[in-house]
């Protein structure tokens, strides 16, 4: 973070509905010209926060601060926000040029300057040719566009983007997510995106909140939520397939549990090692050496193939240990089949470890 005047700001935030507590004493600092990615299950909070910034639900308690005005009982059109909703909310009986405009028309912006936007809105977003058409004649990703064209009209600092992207088909979300990217870099507008897709959140976010039961797990960049989760939680979360958990304990420099005893040395512990402490080993399927691959390693146990899954590019294998199923990604040529014997192996540097009770990183 720089010394800069914050883009958003959230204090000590509450929102209650009745006796349901949907976000609890929450904060959360945004830098100029950073893209936040609200990530979470069904749920979490993430979309009720952005609607607090938004405007659109009042807080029971805390600020809300935007470029350092406190605009927590503000409308929402004095806020200086763009929203982009799921859904598309485009006015079925007017053109493009005409959804694009109507909110300035509204606000009394002059015609020249609204020609203006509108054209710059439309060459950003690529949309020049559909300008005649009416929503009808366009397709999701079209309809989208112009979604985003209408918050992009309004000349603000501040985009909030509400799963955009959900209602589209894989591919056209693989497109979408790239033109979100590449409209940040461009722009280098403040930019708050609320997804339950961890592969949007990975490749867009400069940096991510992971929400759960309207608190904040951990904020961090996409690069230390995947190597350094701050629990279990989080570590589970991310990747696909999930993080591989074994049972067992911590004994300083070693984790016992079914498997035998694991020697620790080289696993960066964040405090001194517990003298002896319940505890889960997690492991990322594409941090399993397999095969002759995991000869080599500090780490190795024996496993059965159960499961096959070829993508192409890799594979994923579930296999059987003596401490149950794990997965394992290899390349997309290898040839295994259920039942197969298959040794596996992991350095002590790939692993994380999760204290028990309290589920936080060791």
């Amino acid at each position: 973070m720089n010394s800069q005047t914050p883009s958003v700001e959230i204090r000590n935030l509450d929102l209650h509905f009745g006796a349901v507590k949907v976000l609890q004493d929450l904060n959360l600092t945004i830098a100029p010209g950073e893209f936040l990615v609200l990530l979470g299950s069904s749920g979490c909070g993430k979309s009720t926060l952005l609607n607090c910034i938004a405007g659109l639900l009042d807080v029971t308690a805390g600020q809300i601060f935007i470029n350092g005005n406190n605009v927590t009982w503000a409308e929402p059109s004095e806020r200086g926000i763009g929203m982009v909703f799921q859904s598309y909310a485009l006015y079925p009986q007017m053109t493009v040029e005409g959804n694009l405009s109507f909110g300035l028309r509204n606000a009394g912006v002059a015609r020249d300057e609204i020609r203006k936007r509108v054209a710059r809105a439309a060459e950003v977003l690529q949309i020049e040719p559909l300008l005649r058409r009416k929503p009808a004649a366009l397709s999701g990703g079209q309809r989208q566009r112009v979604a985003i064209g209408r918050a992009l009209v309004r000349d603000v600092e501040v985009f909030l983007f509400d799963e955009p992207l959900s209602n589209l088909d894989a591919k056209l979300r693989a497109d979408l997510r790239v033109e979100i990217k590449q409209l940040h870099q461009t722009l280098g507008n403040t930019m708050i995106y609320v997804t339950h897709d961890q592969i949007e959140a990975m490749t867009l976010a400069d940096r991510i909140a992971i929400m759960k039961g309207g608190q904040i797990m951990q904020l961090d960049t996409p690069g230390d939520i995947y190597n350094r989760p701050r629990n279990r939680y989080v570590a589970e979360f991310i990747g696909s397939p999930t993080m591989n958990m074994i049972e067992g304990s911590v004994a300083g420099p070693v984790f016992a549990s079914p498997l035998g005893e694991m020697g620790l040395e080289g696993y960066g512990f964040a405090t001194a090692p517990p003298q002896a402490s319940p505890a889960w080993l997690g492991i990322r399927p594409e941090h399993v050496a397999s095969g002759s691959d995991a000869v080599e390693m500090p780490i190795r146990l024996d496993s059965h193939v159960e499961l096959v899954e070829p993508l192409g590019s890799d594979t994923l294998v579930r296999v059987r240990t003596g401490a149950g199923t794990m997965w394992v990604r290899m390349d997309g040529q290898a040839a295994v089949h259920p039942g197969d014997p298959l040794p596996l192996g992991f350095e002590p540097a790939r692993i994380h470890l999760f204290d028990k009770a309290t589920e936080a990183r060791l």
